[in-house]
């Protein structure tokens, strides 16, 4: 099944055109790579995947919604199943991990406390941080808080996961841990779309990658790319 259909999509940023003729089909379970430089559309192509930016031009569905038609009063219905993985974190830093959790479940539609209770137990397991949903956001490191960030986005168990270069402000090997996580949720439910300038993290965890270049969304074969470095060696 699709979870991503866009066709000849063009995406704007206020008034100008930042990516073209956008083409892009992504599936269930799949772990996909944007990459490029600065400005070169990625956050843009994310930002229409959750409607923070509309799409106007071409055919485009997510989940299912035709996000060319769809209603801002219908976009809460449609961000409850996607998991939002920002890089400066968006944890509220007047309460604990446990409380942020907790916010999220309830302005989502949980009610039952015990039900409630075990999910927060269950994501903080998942995500490596059981014993620290006491703690206030200011008391982790930068790696814990975006352990926490992907606990908050898989509460609700979304089909697709939108991480806007999660490894941002994180230090090499704590970055390797994230992705190795990201990963990991992947294979077990989530298809996850994940912005990076770190090329070696492609290299070590193996995705889809599509860059953004001169206003295009273009996927990079890899198998293509070695073949013709044979050839050349040849």
């Amino acid at each position: 099944m699709n979870l991503i259909e866009y066709k000849d999509v063009n995406v704007y940023q206020e008034s100008q055109l930042v990516l073209q003729n956008v083409s892009v089909t992504i599936g269930e379970g799949e772990f996909v790579y944007l990459t490029g430089k600065v400005g070169t559309g990625k956050s843009s192509f994310i930002k229409t995947l959750y409607g923070e930016i509309p799409v106007k031009e071409g055919e485009a569905k997510v989940l299912d919604y035709d996000m060319t038609e769809l209603k801002r009063r219908h976009l809460p219905e449609l961000r409850k199943k996607l998991g939002i993985i920002f890089q400066d974190f968006q944890l509220l830093t007047d309460r604990t991990v446990d409380a942020n959790l907790r916010f999220v479940l309830k302005a989502t539609g949980w009610k039952n406390k015990l039900e409630i209770n075990q999910r927060i137990s269950d994501v903080l397991e998942l995500v490596g941080m059981a014993t620290k949903g006491y703690k206030m956001p200011s008391e982790l490191s930068g790696g814990e808080q975006q352990r926490i960030v992907i606990a908050r986005a898989i509460l609700n168990r979304p089909k697709l996961i939108l991480a806007d270069e999660p490894t941002g402000n994180l230090d090499a090997e704590t970055s390797r841990q994230i992705v190795e996580l990201l990963q990991q949720i992947s294979k077990a439910s989530s298809t996850v779309v994940m912005i990076t300038h770190n090329l070696q993290l492609l290299e070590e965890f193996p995705g889809r990658q599509f860059l953004c270049k001169d206003h295009q969304l273009t996927e990079v074969k890899h198998l293509q790319k070695e073949e013709e470095t044979t050839e050349e060696l040849d």
